[in-house]
């Protein structure tokens, strides 16, 4: 080998490791790469990220073109500019100004950090800027650790964990908002001069009005299949703040971290302030693609037990509310069992001793069996769930209280109250936050779960819920000079509790529930197995709703239930079938009183249940492509999930409006193989003849290029039409 062609291999072996020798940083996952200039003694900057560049690429870099900013932007010696970091030394001074000391990659379990050490250079003050990849997922998670040892406290006026900048072009930002019963709606937005700013401020649910995720497509209008895009993620479950600033250059700058308003941070000396990880990914195969990423590294590495199918169940909610008994409960168990379902979980209700829990005013703390609805307790509810061979699960709402219940009675200083003002109450008027800074407030509820679990080790599932803001701001455990740390201790306390709980009982299910989707987020699911998608169950809805919630989070996350009709919450009557096939695209479960179901309806409930079962490993560990968006208004909406070894999968399509002498579009297929022939099967199938279709074959190539003529309306008997359609497709490869 020649000496040239040996100093290439050695440049480009040095670039890809981040060796101090090298100015430049390359941190990468299997098809990614992000590329930091790291001088020691310098200022860190951003140089790339995108596709993983090759040898060649990551040589000469530098010379194509760069946004040549700093990675970590601090305030004080450039204060026009947005920054990441802004801090009051003990002496006053508002300024930073930090340098490289050096640059460290270590191994951490199956992935590697690379930590690069930065110091001021006047103050003993340092921040690292952290960045993780595993090799079996194409994400970056990057994070700060702040630290000083400055005589007295610093105050932390600002605290992003991370900072990217995206060159300017026609980039559109994809994003989620809602509301209560319609959480997780998508717009999609080109960004323009100016600040974007998505945030939140409840203080224990951040996603119902707004969502700590984005996408950025790079190249024009998001497209699902194709485009160059950035997802990002930050992984927190308390307040938050997005911010994109379109100054006057060629650059959007991208910051994500906590909500820095009202929660100014008083560092001590020695003491690390650890801010959470933001999560990117980049794909050149469209918005799908950025899912794929992250459904990949949620399910391996931030969601607890992401590879263990989820049960089929039933939860009593819109069953019987609040009405729990022994026999009904019973009743329940009984009716899931012979449809094909898997486990039972009893929600609201159940408990209260001096105070029965009847309604939503009083009660929560008190988790003690009301012996009057369950003279047999949870042992006899056990014994029917072993009865009907199925598992039990219960609900509970640990972080929270009324002030009608004896927790309140013995421990009204616990409650999230400011001093000298009067309490602002939730839910049914009597509701309060606990305060989890507190440490006995955290033991009390990790002690819920474990009473729960030591008595009654056989429960199987845990439904956790959180129905009530931050509506008061104070803590009667900490200091009045530490009031400002109020958010962030309670996010603090609710972590250590989750580590407790998972670390005693790593298998248990346990299911976000805040008042709905009011956690879907990747700060609380490393501690929890899946998240309600809303309160709401209507079918329609659910496609809009569970549509942009899978920008970001899997199916195996995504909770979906078949309701009643008439629904509870939109009063709107959808045929069982387009129900069931709604449901079916996520985690499938039952909401519903099964005795007011005709046995029809429970036949038509029993045969999809054991047609899921058999595509519950493609739905809930396989590669998202969505096909046809239902907020392009054109009628109908379609996706598919499909094996990583692209041997099965299942296409959806639901029709979203019903017009006479209406025009849908035909929908293409993605992400089959070419070259692979296919089976087609209708699944859930009500038409008195089957699809054209039905059991024919067709090859990859041709279900990409020309997909199938789906029609309009189920072929049924006269007194059984209505307006709705849907089509589940389950495609095999035929060898």
């Amino acid at each position: 080998m020649s000496i040239r062609k040996r100093m290439n291999v050695l440049l480009g072996a040095l670039l890809l490791t981040g060796s101090l020798f090298s100015q430049n940083v390359c941190v990468t996952t299997p098809k990614t790469s992000l590329i930091l200039s790291a001088p020691i003694g310098g200022e860190l900057k951003h140089v790339y990220y995108g596709n993983k560049l090759s040898e060649t690429d990551l040589q000469n870099i530098d010379f194509a073109g760069t946004p040549n900013m700093p990675a970590y932007p601090v305030y004080g010696l450039n204060c026009p500019g947005e920054s990441a970091l802004a801090v009051k030394h003990a002496d006053g001074n508002m300024t930073l100004q930090m340098e490289i000391v050096q640059v460290k990659t270590v191994k951490e379990g199956n992935a590697e950090v690379t930590v690069i050490e930065m110091k001021d250079k006047v103050y003993p003050f340092y921040v690292n800027v952290c960045y993780r990849t595993y090799q079996d997922a194409d994400v970056i998670e990057t994070w700060t650790e702040i630290r000083h040892q400055e005589k007295k406290p610093v105050t932390l006026n600002q605290f992003a964990s991370g900072f990217l900048p995206i060159r300017r072009g026609e980039v559109w930002l994809s994003h989620l908002y809602g509301s209560w019963a319609n959480e997780g709606r998508l717009c999609q937005e080109l960004l323009e001069p100016g600040m974007k700013v998505i945030k939140n401020k409840d203080g224990v649910r951040n996603a119902h009005t707004s969502h700590a995720e984005i996408m950025f497509a790079l190249d024009g209008k998001p497209r699902e299949n194709t485009g160059n895009v950035i997802g990002a993620a930050l992984c927190y479950g308390g307040n938050y703040k997005l911010r994109i600033d379109t100054h006057d250059d060629e650059y959007h700058r991208f910051f994500a971290g906590i909500n820095e308003e009202n929660s100014a941070y008083s560092l001590k000396k020695d003491e690390v302030f650890r801010t959470p990880e933001l999560a990117l990914t980049y794909s050149n195969e469209g918005l799908s693609g950025s899912s794929r990423n992250f459904h990949r590294w949620a399910r391996l590495h931030k969601l607890a037990n992401g590879t263990v199918p989820r049960k089929i169940l039933l939860n009593s909610w819109e069953g019987v509310y609040f009405d729990i008994n022994q026999t009904g409960m019973d009743q329940m168990m009984s009716d899931i069992a012979s449809m094909g379902g898997e486990l039972f979980v009893m929600d609201d209700g159940w408990f209260g001793d001096k105070y029965p829990r009847k309604n939503d005013s009083s009660s929560l703390g008190d988790w003690v069996v009301d012996k009057n609805k369950l003279p047999d307790g949870i042992e006899g509810l056990l014994k029917s769930a072993e009865k009907h061979g199925i598992k039990f699960g219960i609900w509970i709402e640990p972080e929270m209280a009324n002030i009608t219940s004896e927790l309140y009675e013995k421990h009204p200083e616990w409650a999230i109250k400011a001093p000298e003002r009067d309490l602002v109450l939730g839910r049914g008027g009597t509701q309060i936050v606990l305060d989890l800074a507190n440490p006995q407030v955290q033991d009390f509820i990790f002690n819920i779960v474990d009473d729960l679990m030591t008595k009654y080790p056989e429960i199987d599932y845990i439904k956790w819920d959180a129905n009530m803001s931050i509506m008061n701001h104070g803590s009667n455990y900490l200091t009045k000079d530490n009031q400002s740390h109020m958010y962030i201790e309670y996010h603090r306390g609710l972590e250590k509790v989750c580590q407790r709980i998972r670390a005693k009982y790593p298998e248990l299910t346990i299911q976000a529930c805040a008042s709905g989707g009011g956690r879907a987020n990747y700060g609380i699911l490393p501690y929890f197995d899946e998240f309600w998608v809303s309160d709401n169950t209507d079918a329609l809805q659910r496609v809009y709703m569970q549509w942009g919630t899978s920008y970001f989070f899997p199916a195996i996350a995504m909770a979906s239930h078949i309701s009643a009709a008439p629904n509870h919450q939109t009063f709107r009557t959808i045929p069982l079938k387009y129900r069931i096939d709604v449901a079916m695209s996520g985690r499938l479960g039952m909401e519903i009183q099964p005795k007011n179901m005709t046995e029809e309806e429970k036949a038509l409930c029993k045969n999809a249940i054991a047609e899921y079962k058999a595509i519950r490993p493609l739905v809930q560990m396989g590669d998202i492509y969505r096909l046809l968006s239902p907020y392009d208004n054109q009628g109908a909406a379609s996706m598919m999930y499909v094996t990583p070894e692209k041997d099965k999968a299942v296409f959806y399509w639901w029709k979203t409006e019903h017009f006479v002498n209406q025009h849908l579009p035909r929908v293409n297929m993605a992400g089959l193989s070419p070259d692979k022939l296919y089976k087609v099967h209708e699944l859930n199938r009500i038409d008195n003849e089957p699809l054209s279709f039905e059991g024919k074959v067709f090859s990859g190539a041709y279900l990409m290029a020309n997909g199938l003529e789906i029609p309009y309306n189920h072929r049924v008997d006269y007194h059984k039409q209505n307006d709705y359609s849907s089509r589940v497709l389950y495609l095999e490869e035929v060898k």
